[in-house]
C-alpha cells in the first residue's frame, strides 16, 4: 500500500524548502522503499533549486541518501528488507554506455533521473492526491521515505557494519565523483603531478585520491585558505590561494609542467589556465558545469603535437555498487577520510544547511533524517 511519508518541497530560490506530508506510491517490480536516514546536500540540487538546470518544480530533491531498506519489488536481487544501502544516480541498463559499463553516461539520463516522475511516466509521488515532482537522480532523498531503483542502489558491505548510515550517505555523488575522475577517469598514475582547481567535496575527494593513487606531488588551489588547510590534511603537497598568483607558482613547482589537472570550478579562465599549465601526454579532466553559452579556447597546435587529452567527467565514470564498496573500503583502511568534511544537521534545519554550503562555512552538509 502506499506509504505516508515527510519531504522537503523545493519551489525555487524564492522559497525556503518546506517540510510537508507527501504519499509514495506502491512498488514497482524493479524498484525499492528505503527509510531514509542520512543525505547530503549537492552543488545540484542547489542549481535545480536555482533553475539552472531543466528540471520541473516544485519537486523533492536529494541525490546522496543512504537508508534502511524496507520493501523490495519482486524483480530486486540488489538488496533485502533490513539491508543498509546507499543510492546514487539511475540509469537505464540498455543503452550502448550502459552495455560499455558507463552509466554515468546513459543515453536516457534525464529522463531516468530530471523528469520528475518514472521513465513510464507515473508517478513514485503524491501531494494532496496530485503527482509531485520527484525521483529526482532515481531516489528524492529528502525525505523520510524513498523509491529508489535497483541500478541506483548499494548495499553496504558488513565490512562497514560498524559506519554509520548518515556518515556514508555522501559517497553517491561528490566524493565518487572526484574520486573516480582520479582513479578511473583520468587514471592518475604513481609519482605525476596532480593539480585540483577547486577544493569543495569535488575538489577534496580528487585530493584523497589523488593520494590512493600515489602522486606527486598533490596540489590543490582555491580561493579559501581554511579549504586548503584541510585539503592538505587530506593529502595535498602543496596548496596554493588563487588569488596569489597560483598558476606562476605551479609553473615553478613543476617546470615541465602538469601531467593531470583537474578542474572542479567551471571558470573559462582557470580552465585555461590548467590548460596552459600540462606537459606532454597530459590529461585535463572537467567536471564544474559553466553556463551553456561558455566557450574555451585552446591551441589546437599545441593539443595535438604534445597529445593533450581535454576530457569531460560525469560521475567519475562510475559503477555505482562496485566503485562505492570500493571507496567504502578505502574508507575503512584510512585512506579516504570523508567524514573531515561532513557537519550534520537535522532534517528541519535543511535551509541552514543549505546555507553553510552556499556560504563555504561547511565543505558537505549532511541532513539527519531518522535514527539508524
Amino acid at each position: 500500500m502506499p506509504t505516508n511519508a515527510r519531504a522537503a518541497i523545493c519551489r525555487g530560490n524564492e522559497h525556503p524548502f518546506a517540510i510537508e506530508d507527501v504519499v509514495l506510491d506502491d512498488l514497482q517490480p524493479n524498484e525499492l522503499k528505503i527509510r531514509m536516514v542520512a543525505s547530503g546536500i549537492c552543488h545540484t540540487d542547489l542549481a535545480v533549486r536555482d533553475k539552472q538546470l531543466p528540471v520541473p518544480h516544485p519537486i523533492v530533491l536529494g541525490h546522496e541518501g543512504a537508508g534502511i531498506v524496507e520493501e523490495v519489488g519482486s524483480e530486486v536481487s540488489v538488496a533485502k528488507p533490513g539491508d543498509r544501502v546507499v543510492m546514487s544516480f539511475n540509469s537505464c541498463g540498455g543503452c550502448p554506455s550502459c552495455d560499455d559499463n558507463s552509466p554515468t553516461y546513459c543515453y536516457e539520463f534525464f529522463k531516468y533521473n530530471w523528469d520528475g516522475k518514472r521513465p513510464d511516466g507515473s508517478s513514485t509521488m503524491t501531494m494532496d492526491g496530485e503527482h509531485m515532482n520527484a525521483s529526482f537522480f532515481g531516489q528524492s532523498s529528502f525525505a523520510t521515505y524513498a523509491v529508489a531503483n535497483e541500478r541506483n542502489v548499494a548495499r553496504v558491505p558488513d565490512s562497514a557494519a560498524d559506519i554509520p548510515l548518515e556518515r556514508l550517505s555522501p559517497i553517491g555523488c561528490g566524493l565518487m565523483t572526484g574520486a573516480g575522475a582520479v582513479l578511473r577517469s583520468m587514471k592518475v598514475r604513481a609519482g605525476m603531478s596532480f593539480a585540483v582547481f577547486g577544493s569543495g567535496t569535488v575538489g577534496m575527494a580528487a585530493v584523497m585520491a589523488a593520494k590512493i593513487a600515489g602522486a606527486n606531488p598533490i596540489i590543490a588551489v582555491d580561493v579559501n585558505d581554511d579549504r586548503l588547510a584541510l585539503a592538505k590534511e587530506l593529502g595535498a603537497t602543496h596548496t596554493f590561494n588563487a588569488k596569489d598568483d597560483a598558476i606562476a607558482k605551479i609553473s615553478e613547482l613543476c617546470p615541465k609542467g602538469l601531467a593531470y589537472a583537474f578542474d572542479t570550478t567551471g571558470i573559462n579562465k582557470v580552465i585555461e589556465d590548467a590548460f596552459s599549465l600540462l606537459t606532454f601526454k597530459s590529461v585535463l579532466g572537467l567536471v564544474g558545469a559553466s553556463g551553456p553559452e561558455d566557450m574555451l579556447e585552446f591551441n589546437e597546435i599545441t593539443l595535438m603535437s604534445q597529445g593533450r587529452t581535454v576530457m569531460g567527467i560525469l560521475g567519475g565514470d562510475s559503477d555505482i555498487s562496485n566503485f562505492l564498496t570500493e571507496l567504502i573500503e578505502y574508507h575503512i583502511a584510512g585512506q579516504f577520510p570523508f567524514e573531515k568534511l561532513i557537519e550534520y544537521f537535522d532534517f528541519d534545519q535543511i535551509n541552514e544547511a543549505i546555507e553553510a554550503s552556499e556560504d563555504g562555512s561547511v565543505v558537505k552538509p549532511v541532513l539527519r533524517i531518522s535514527p539508524e
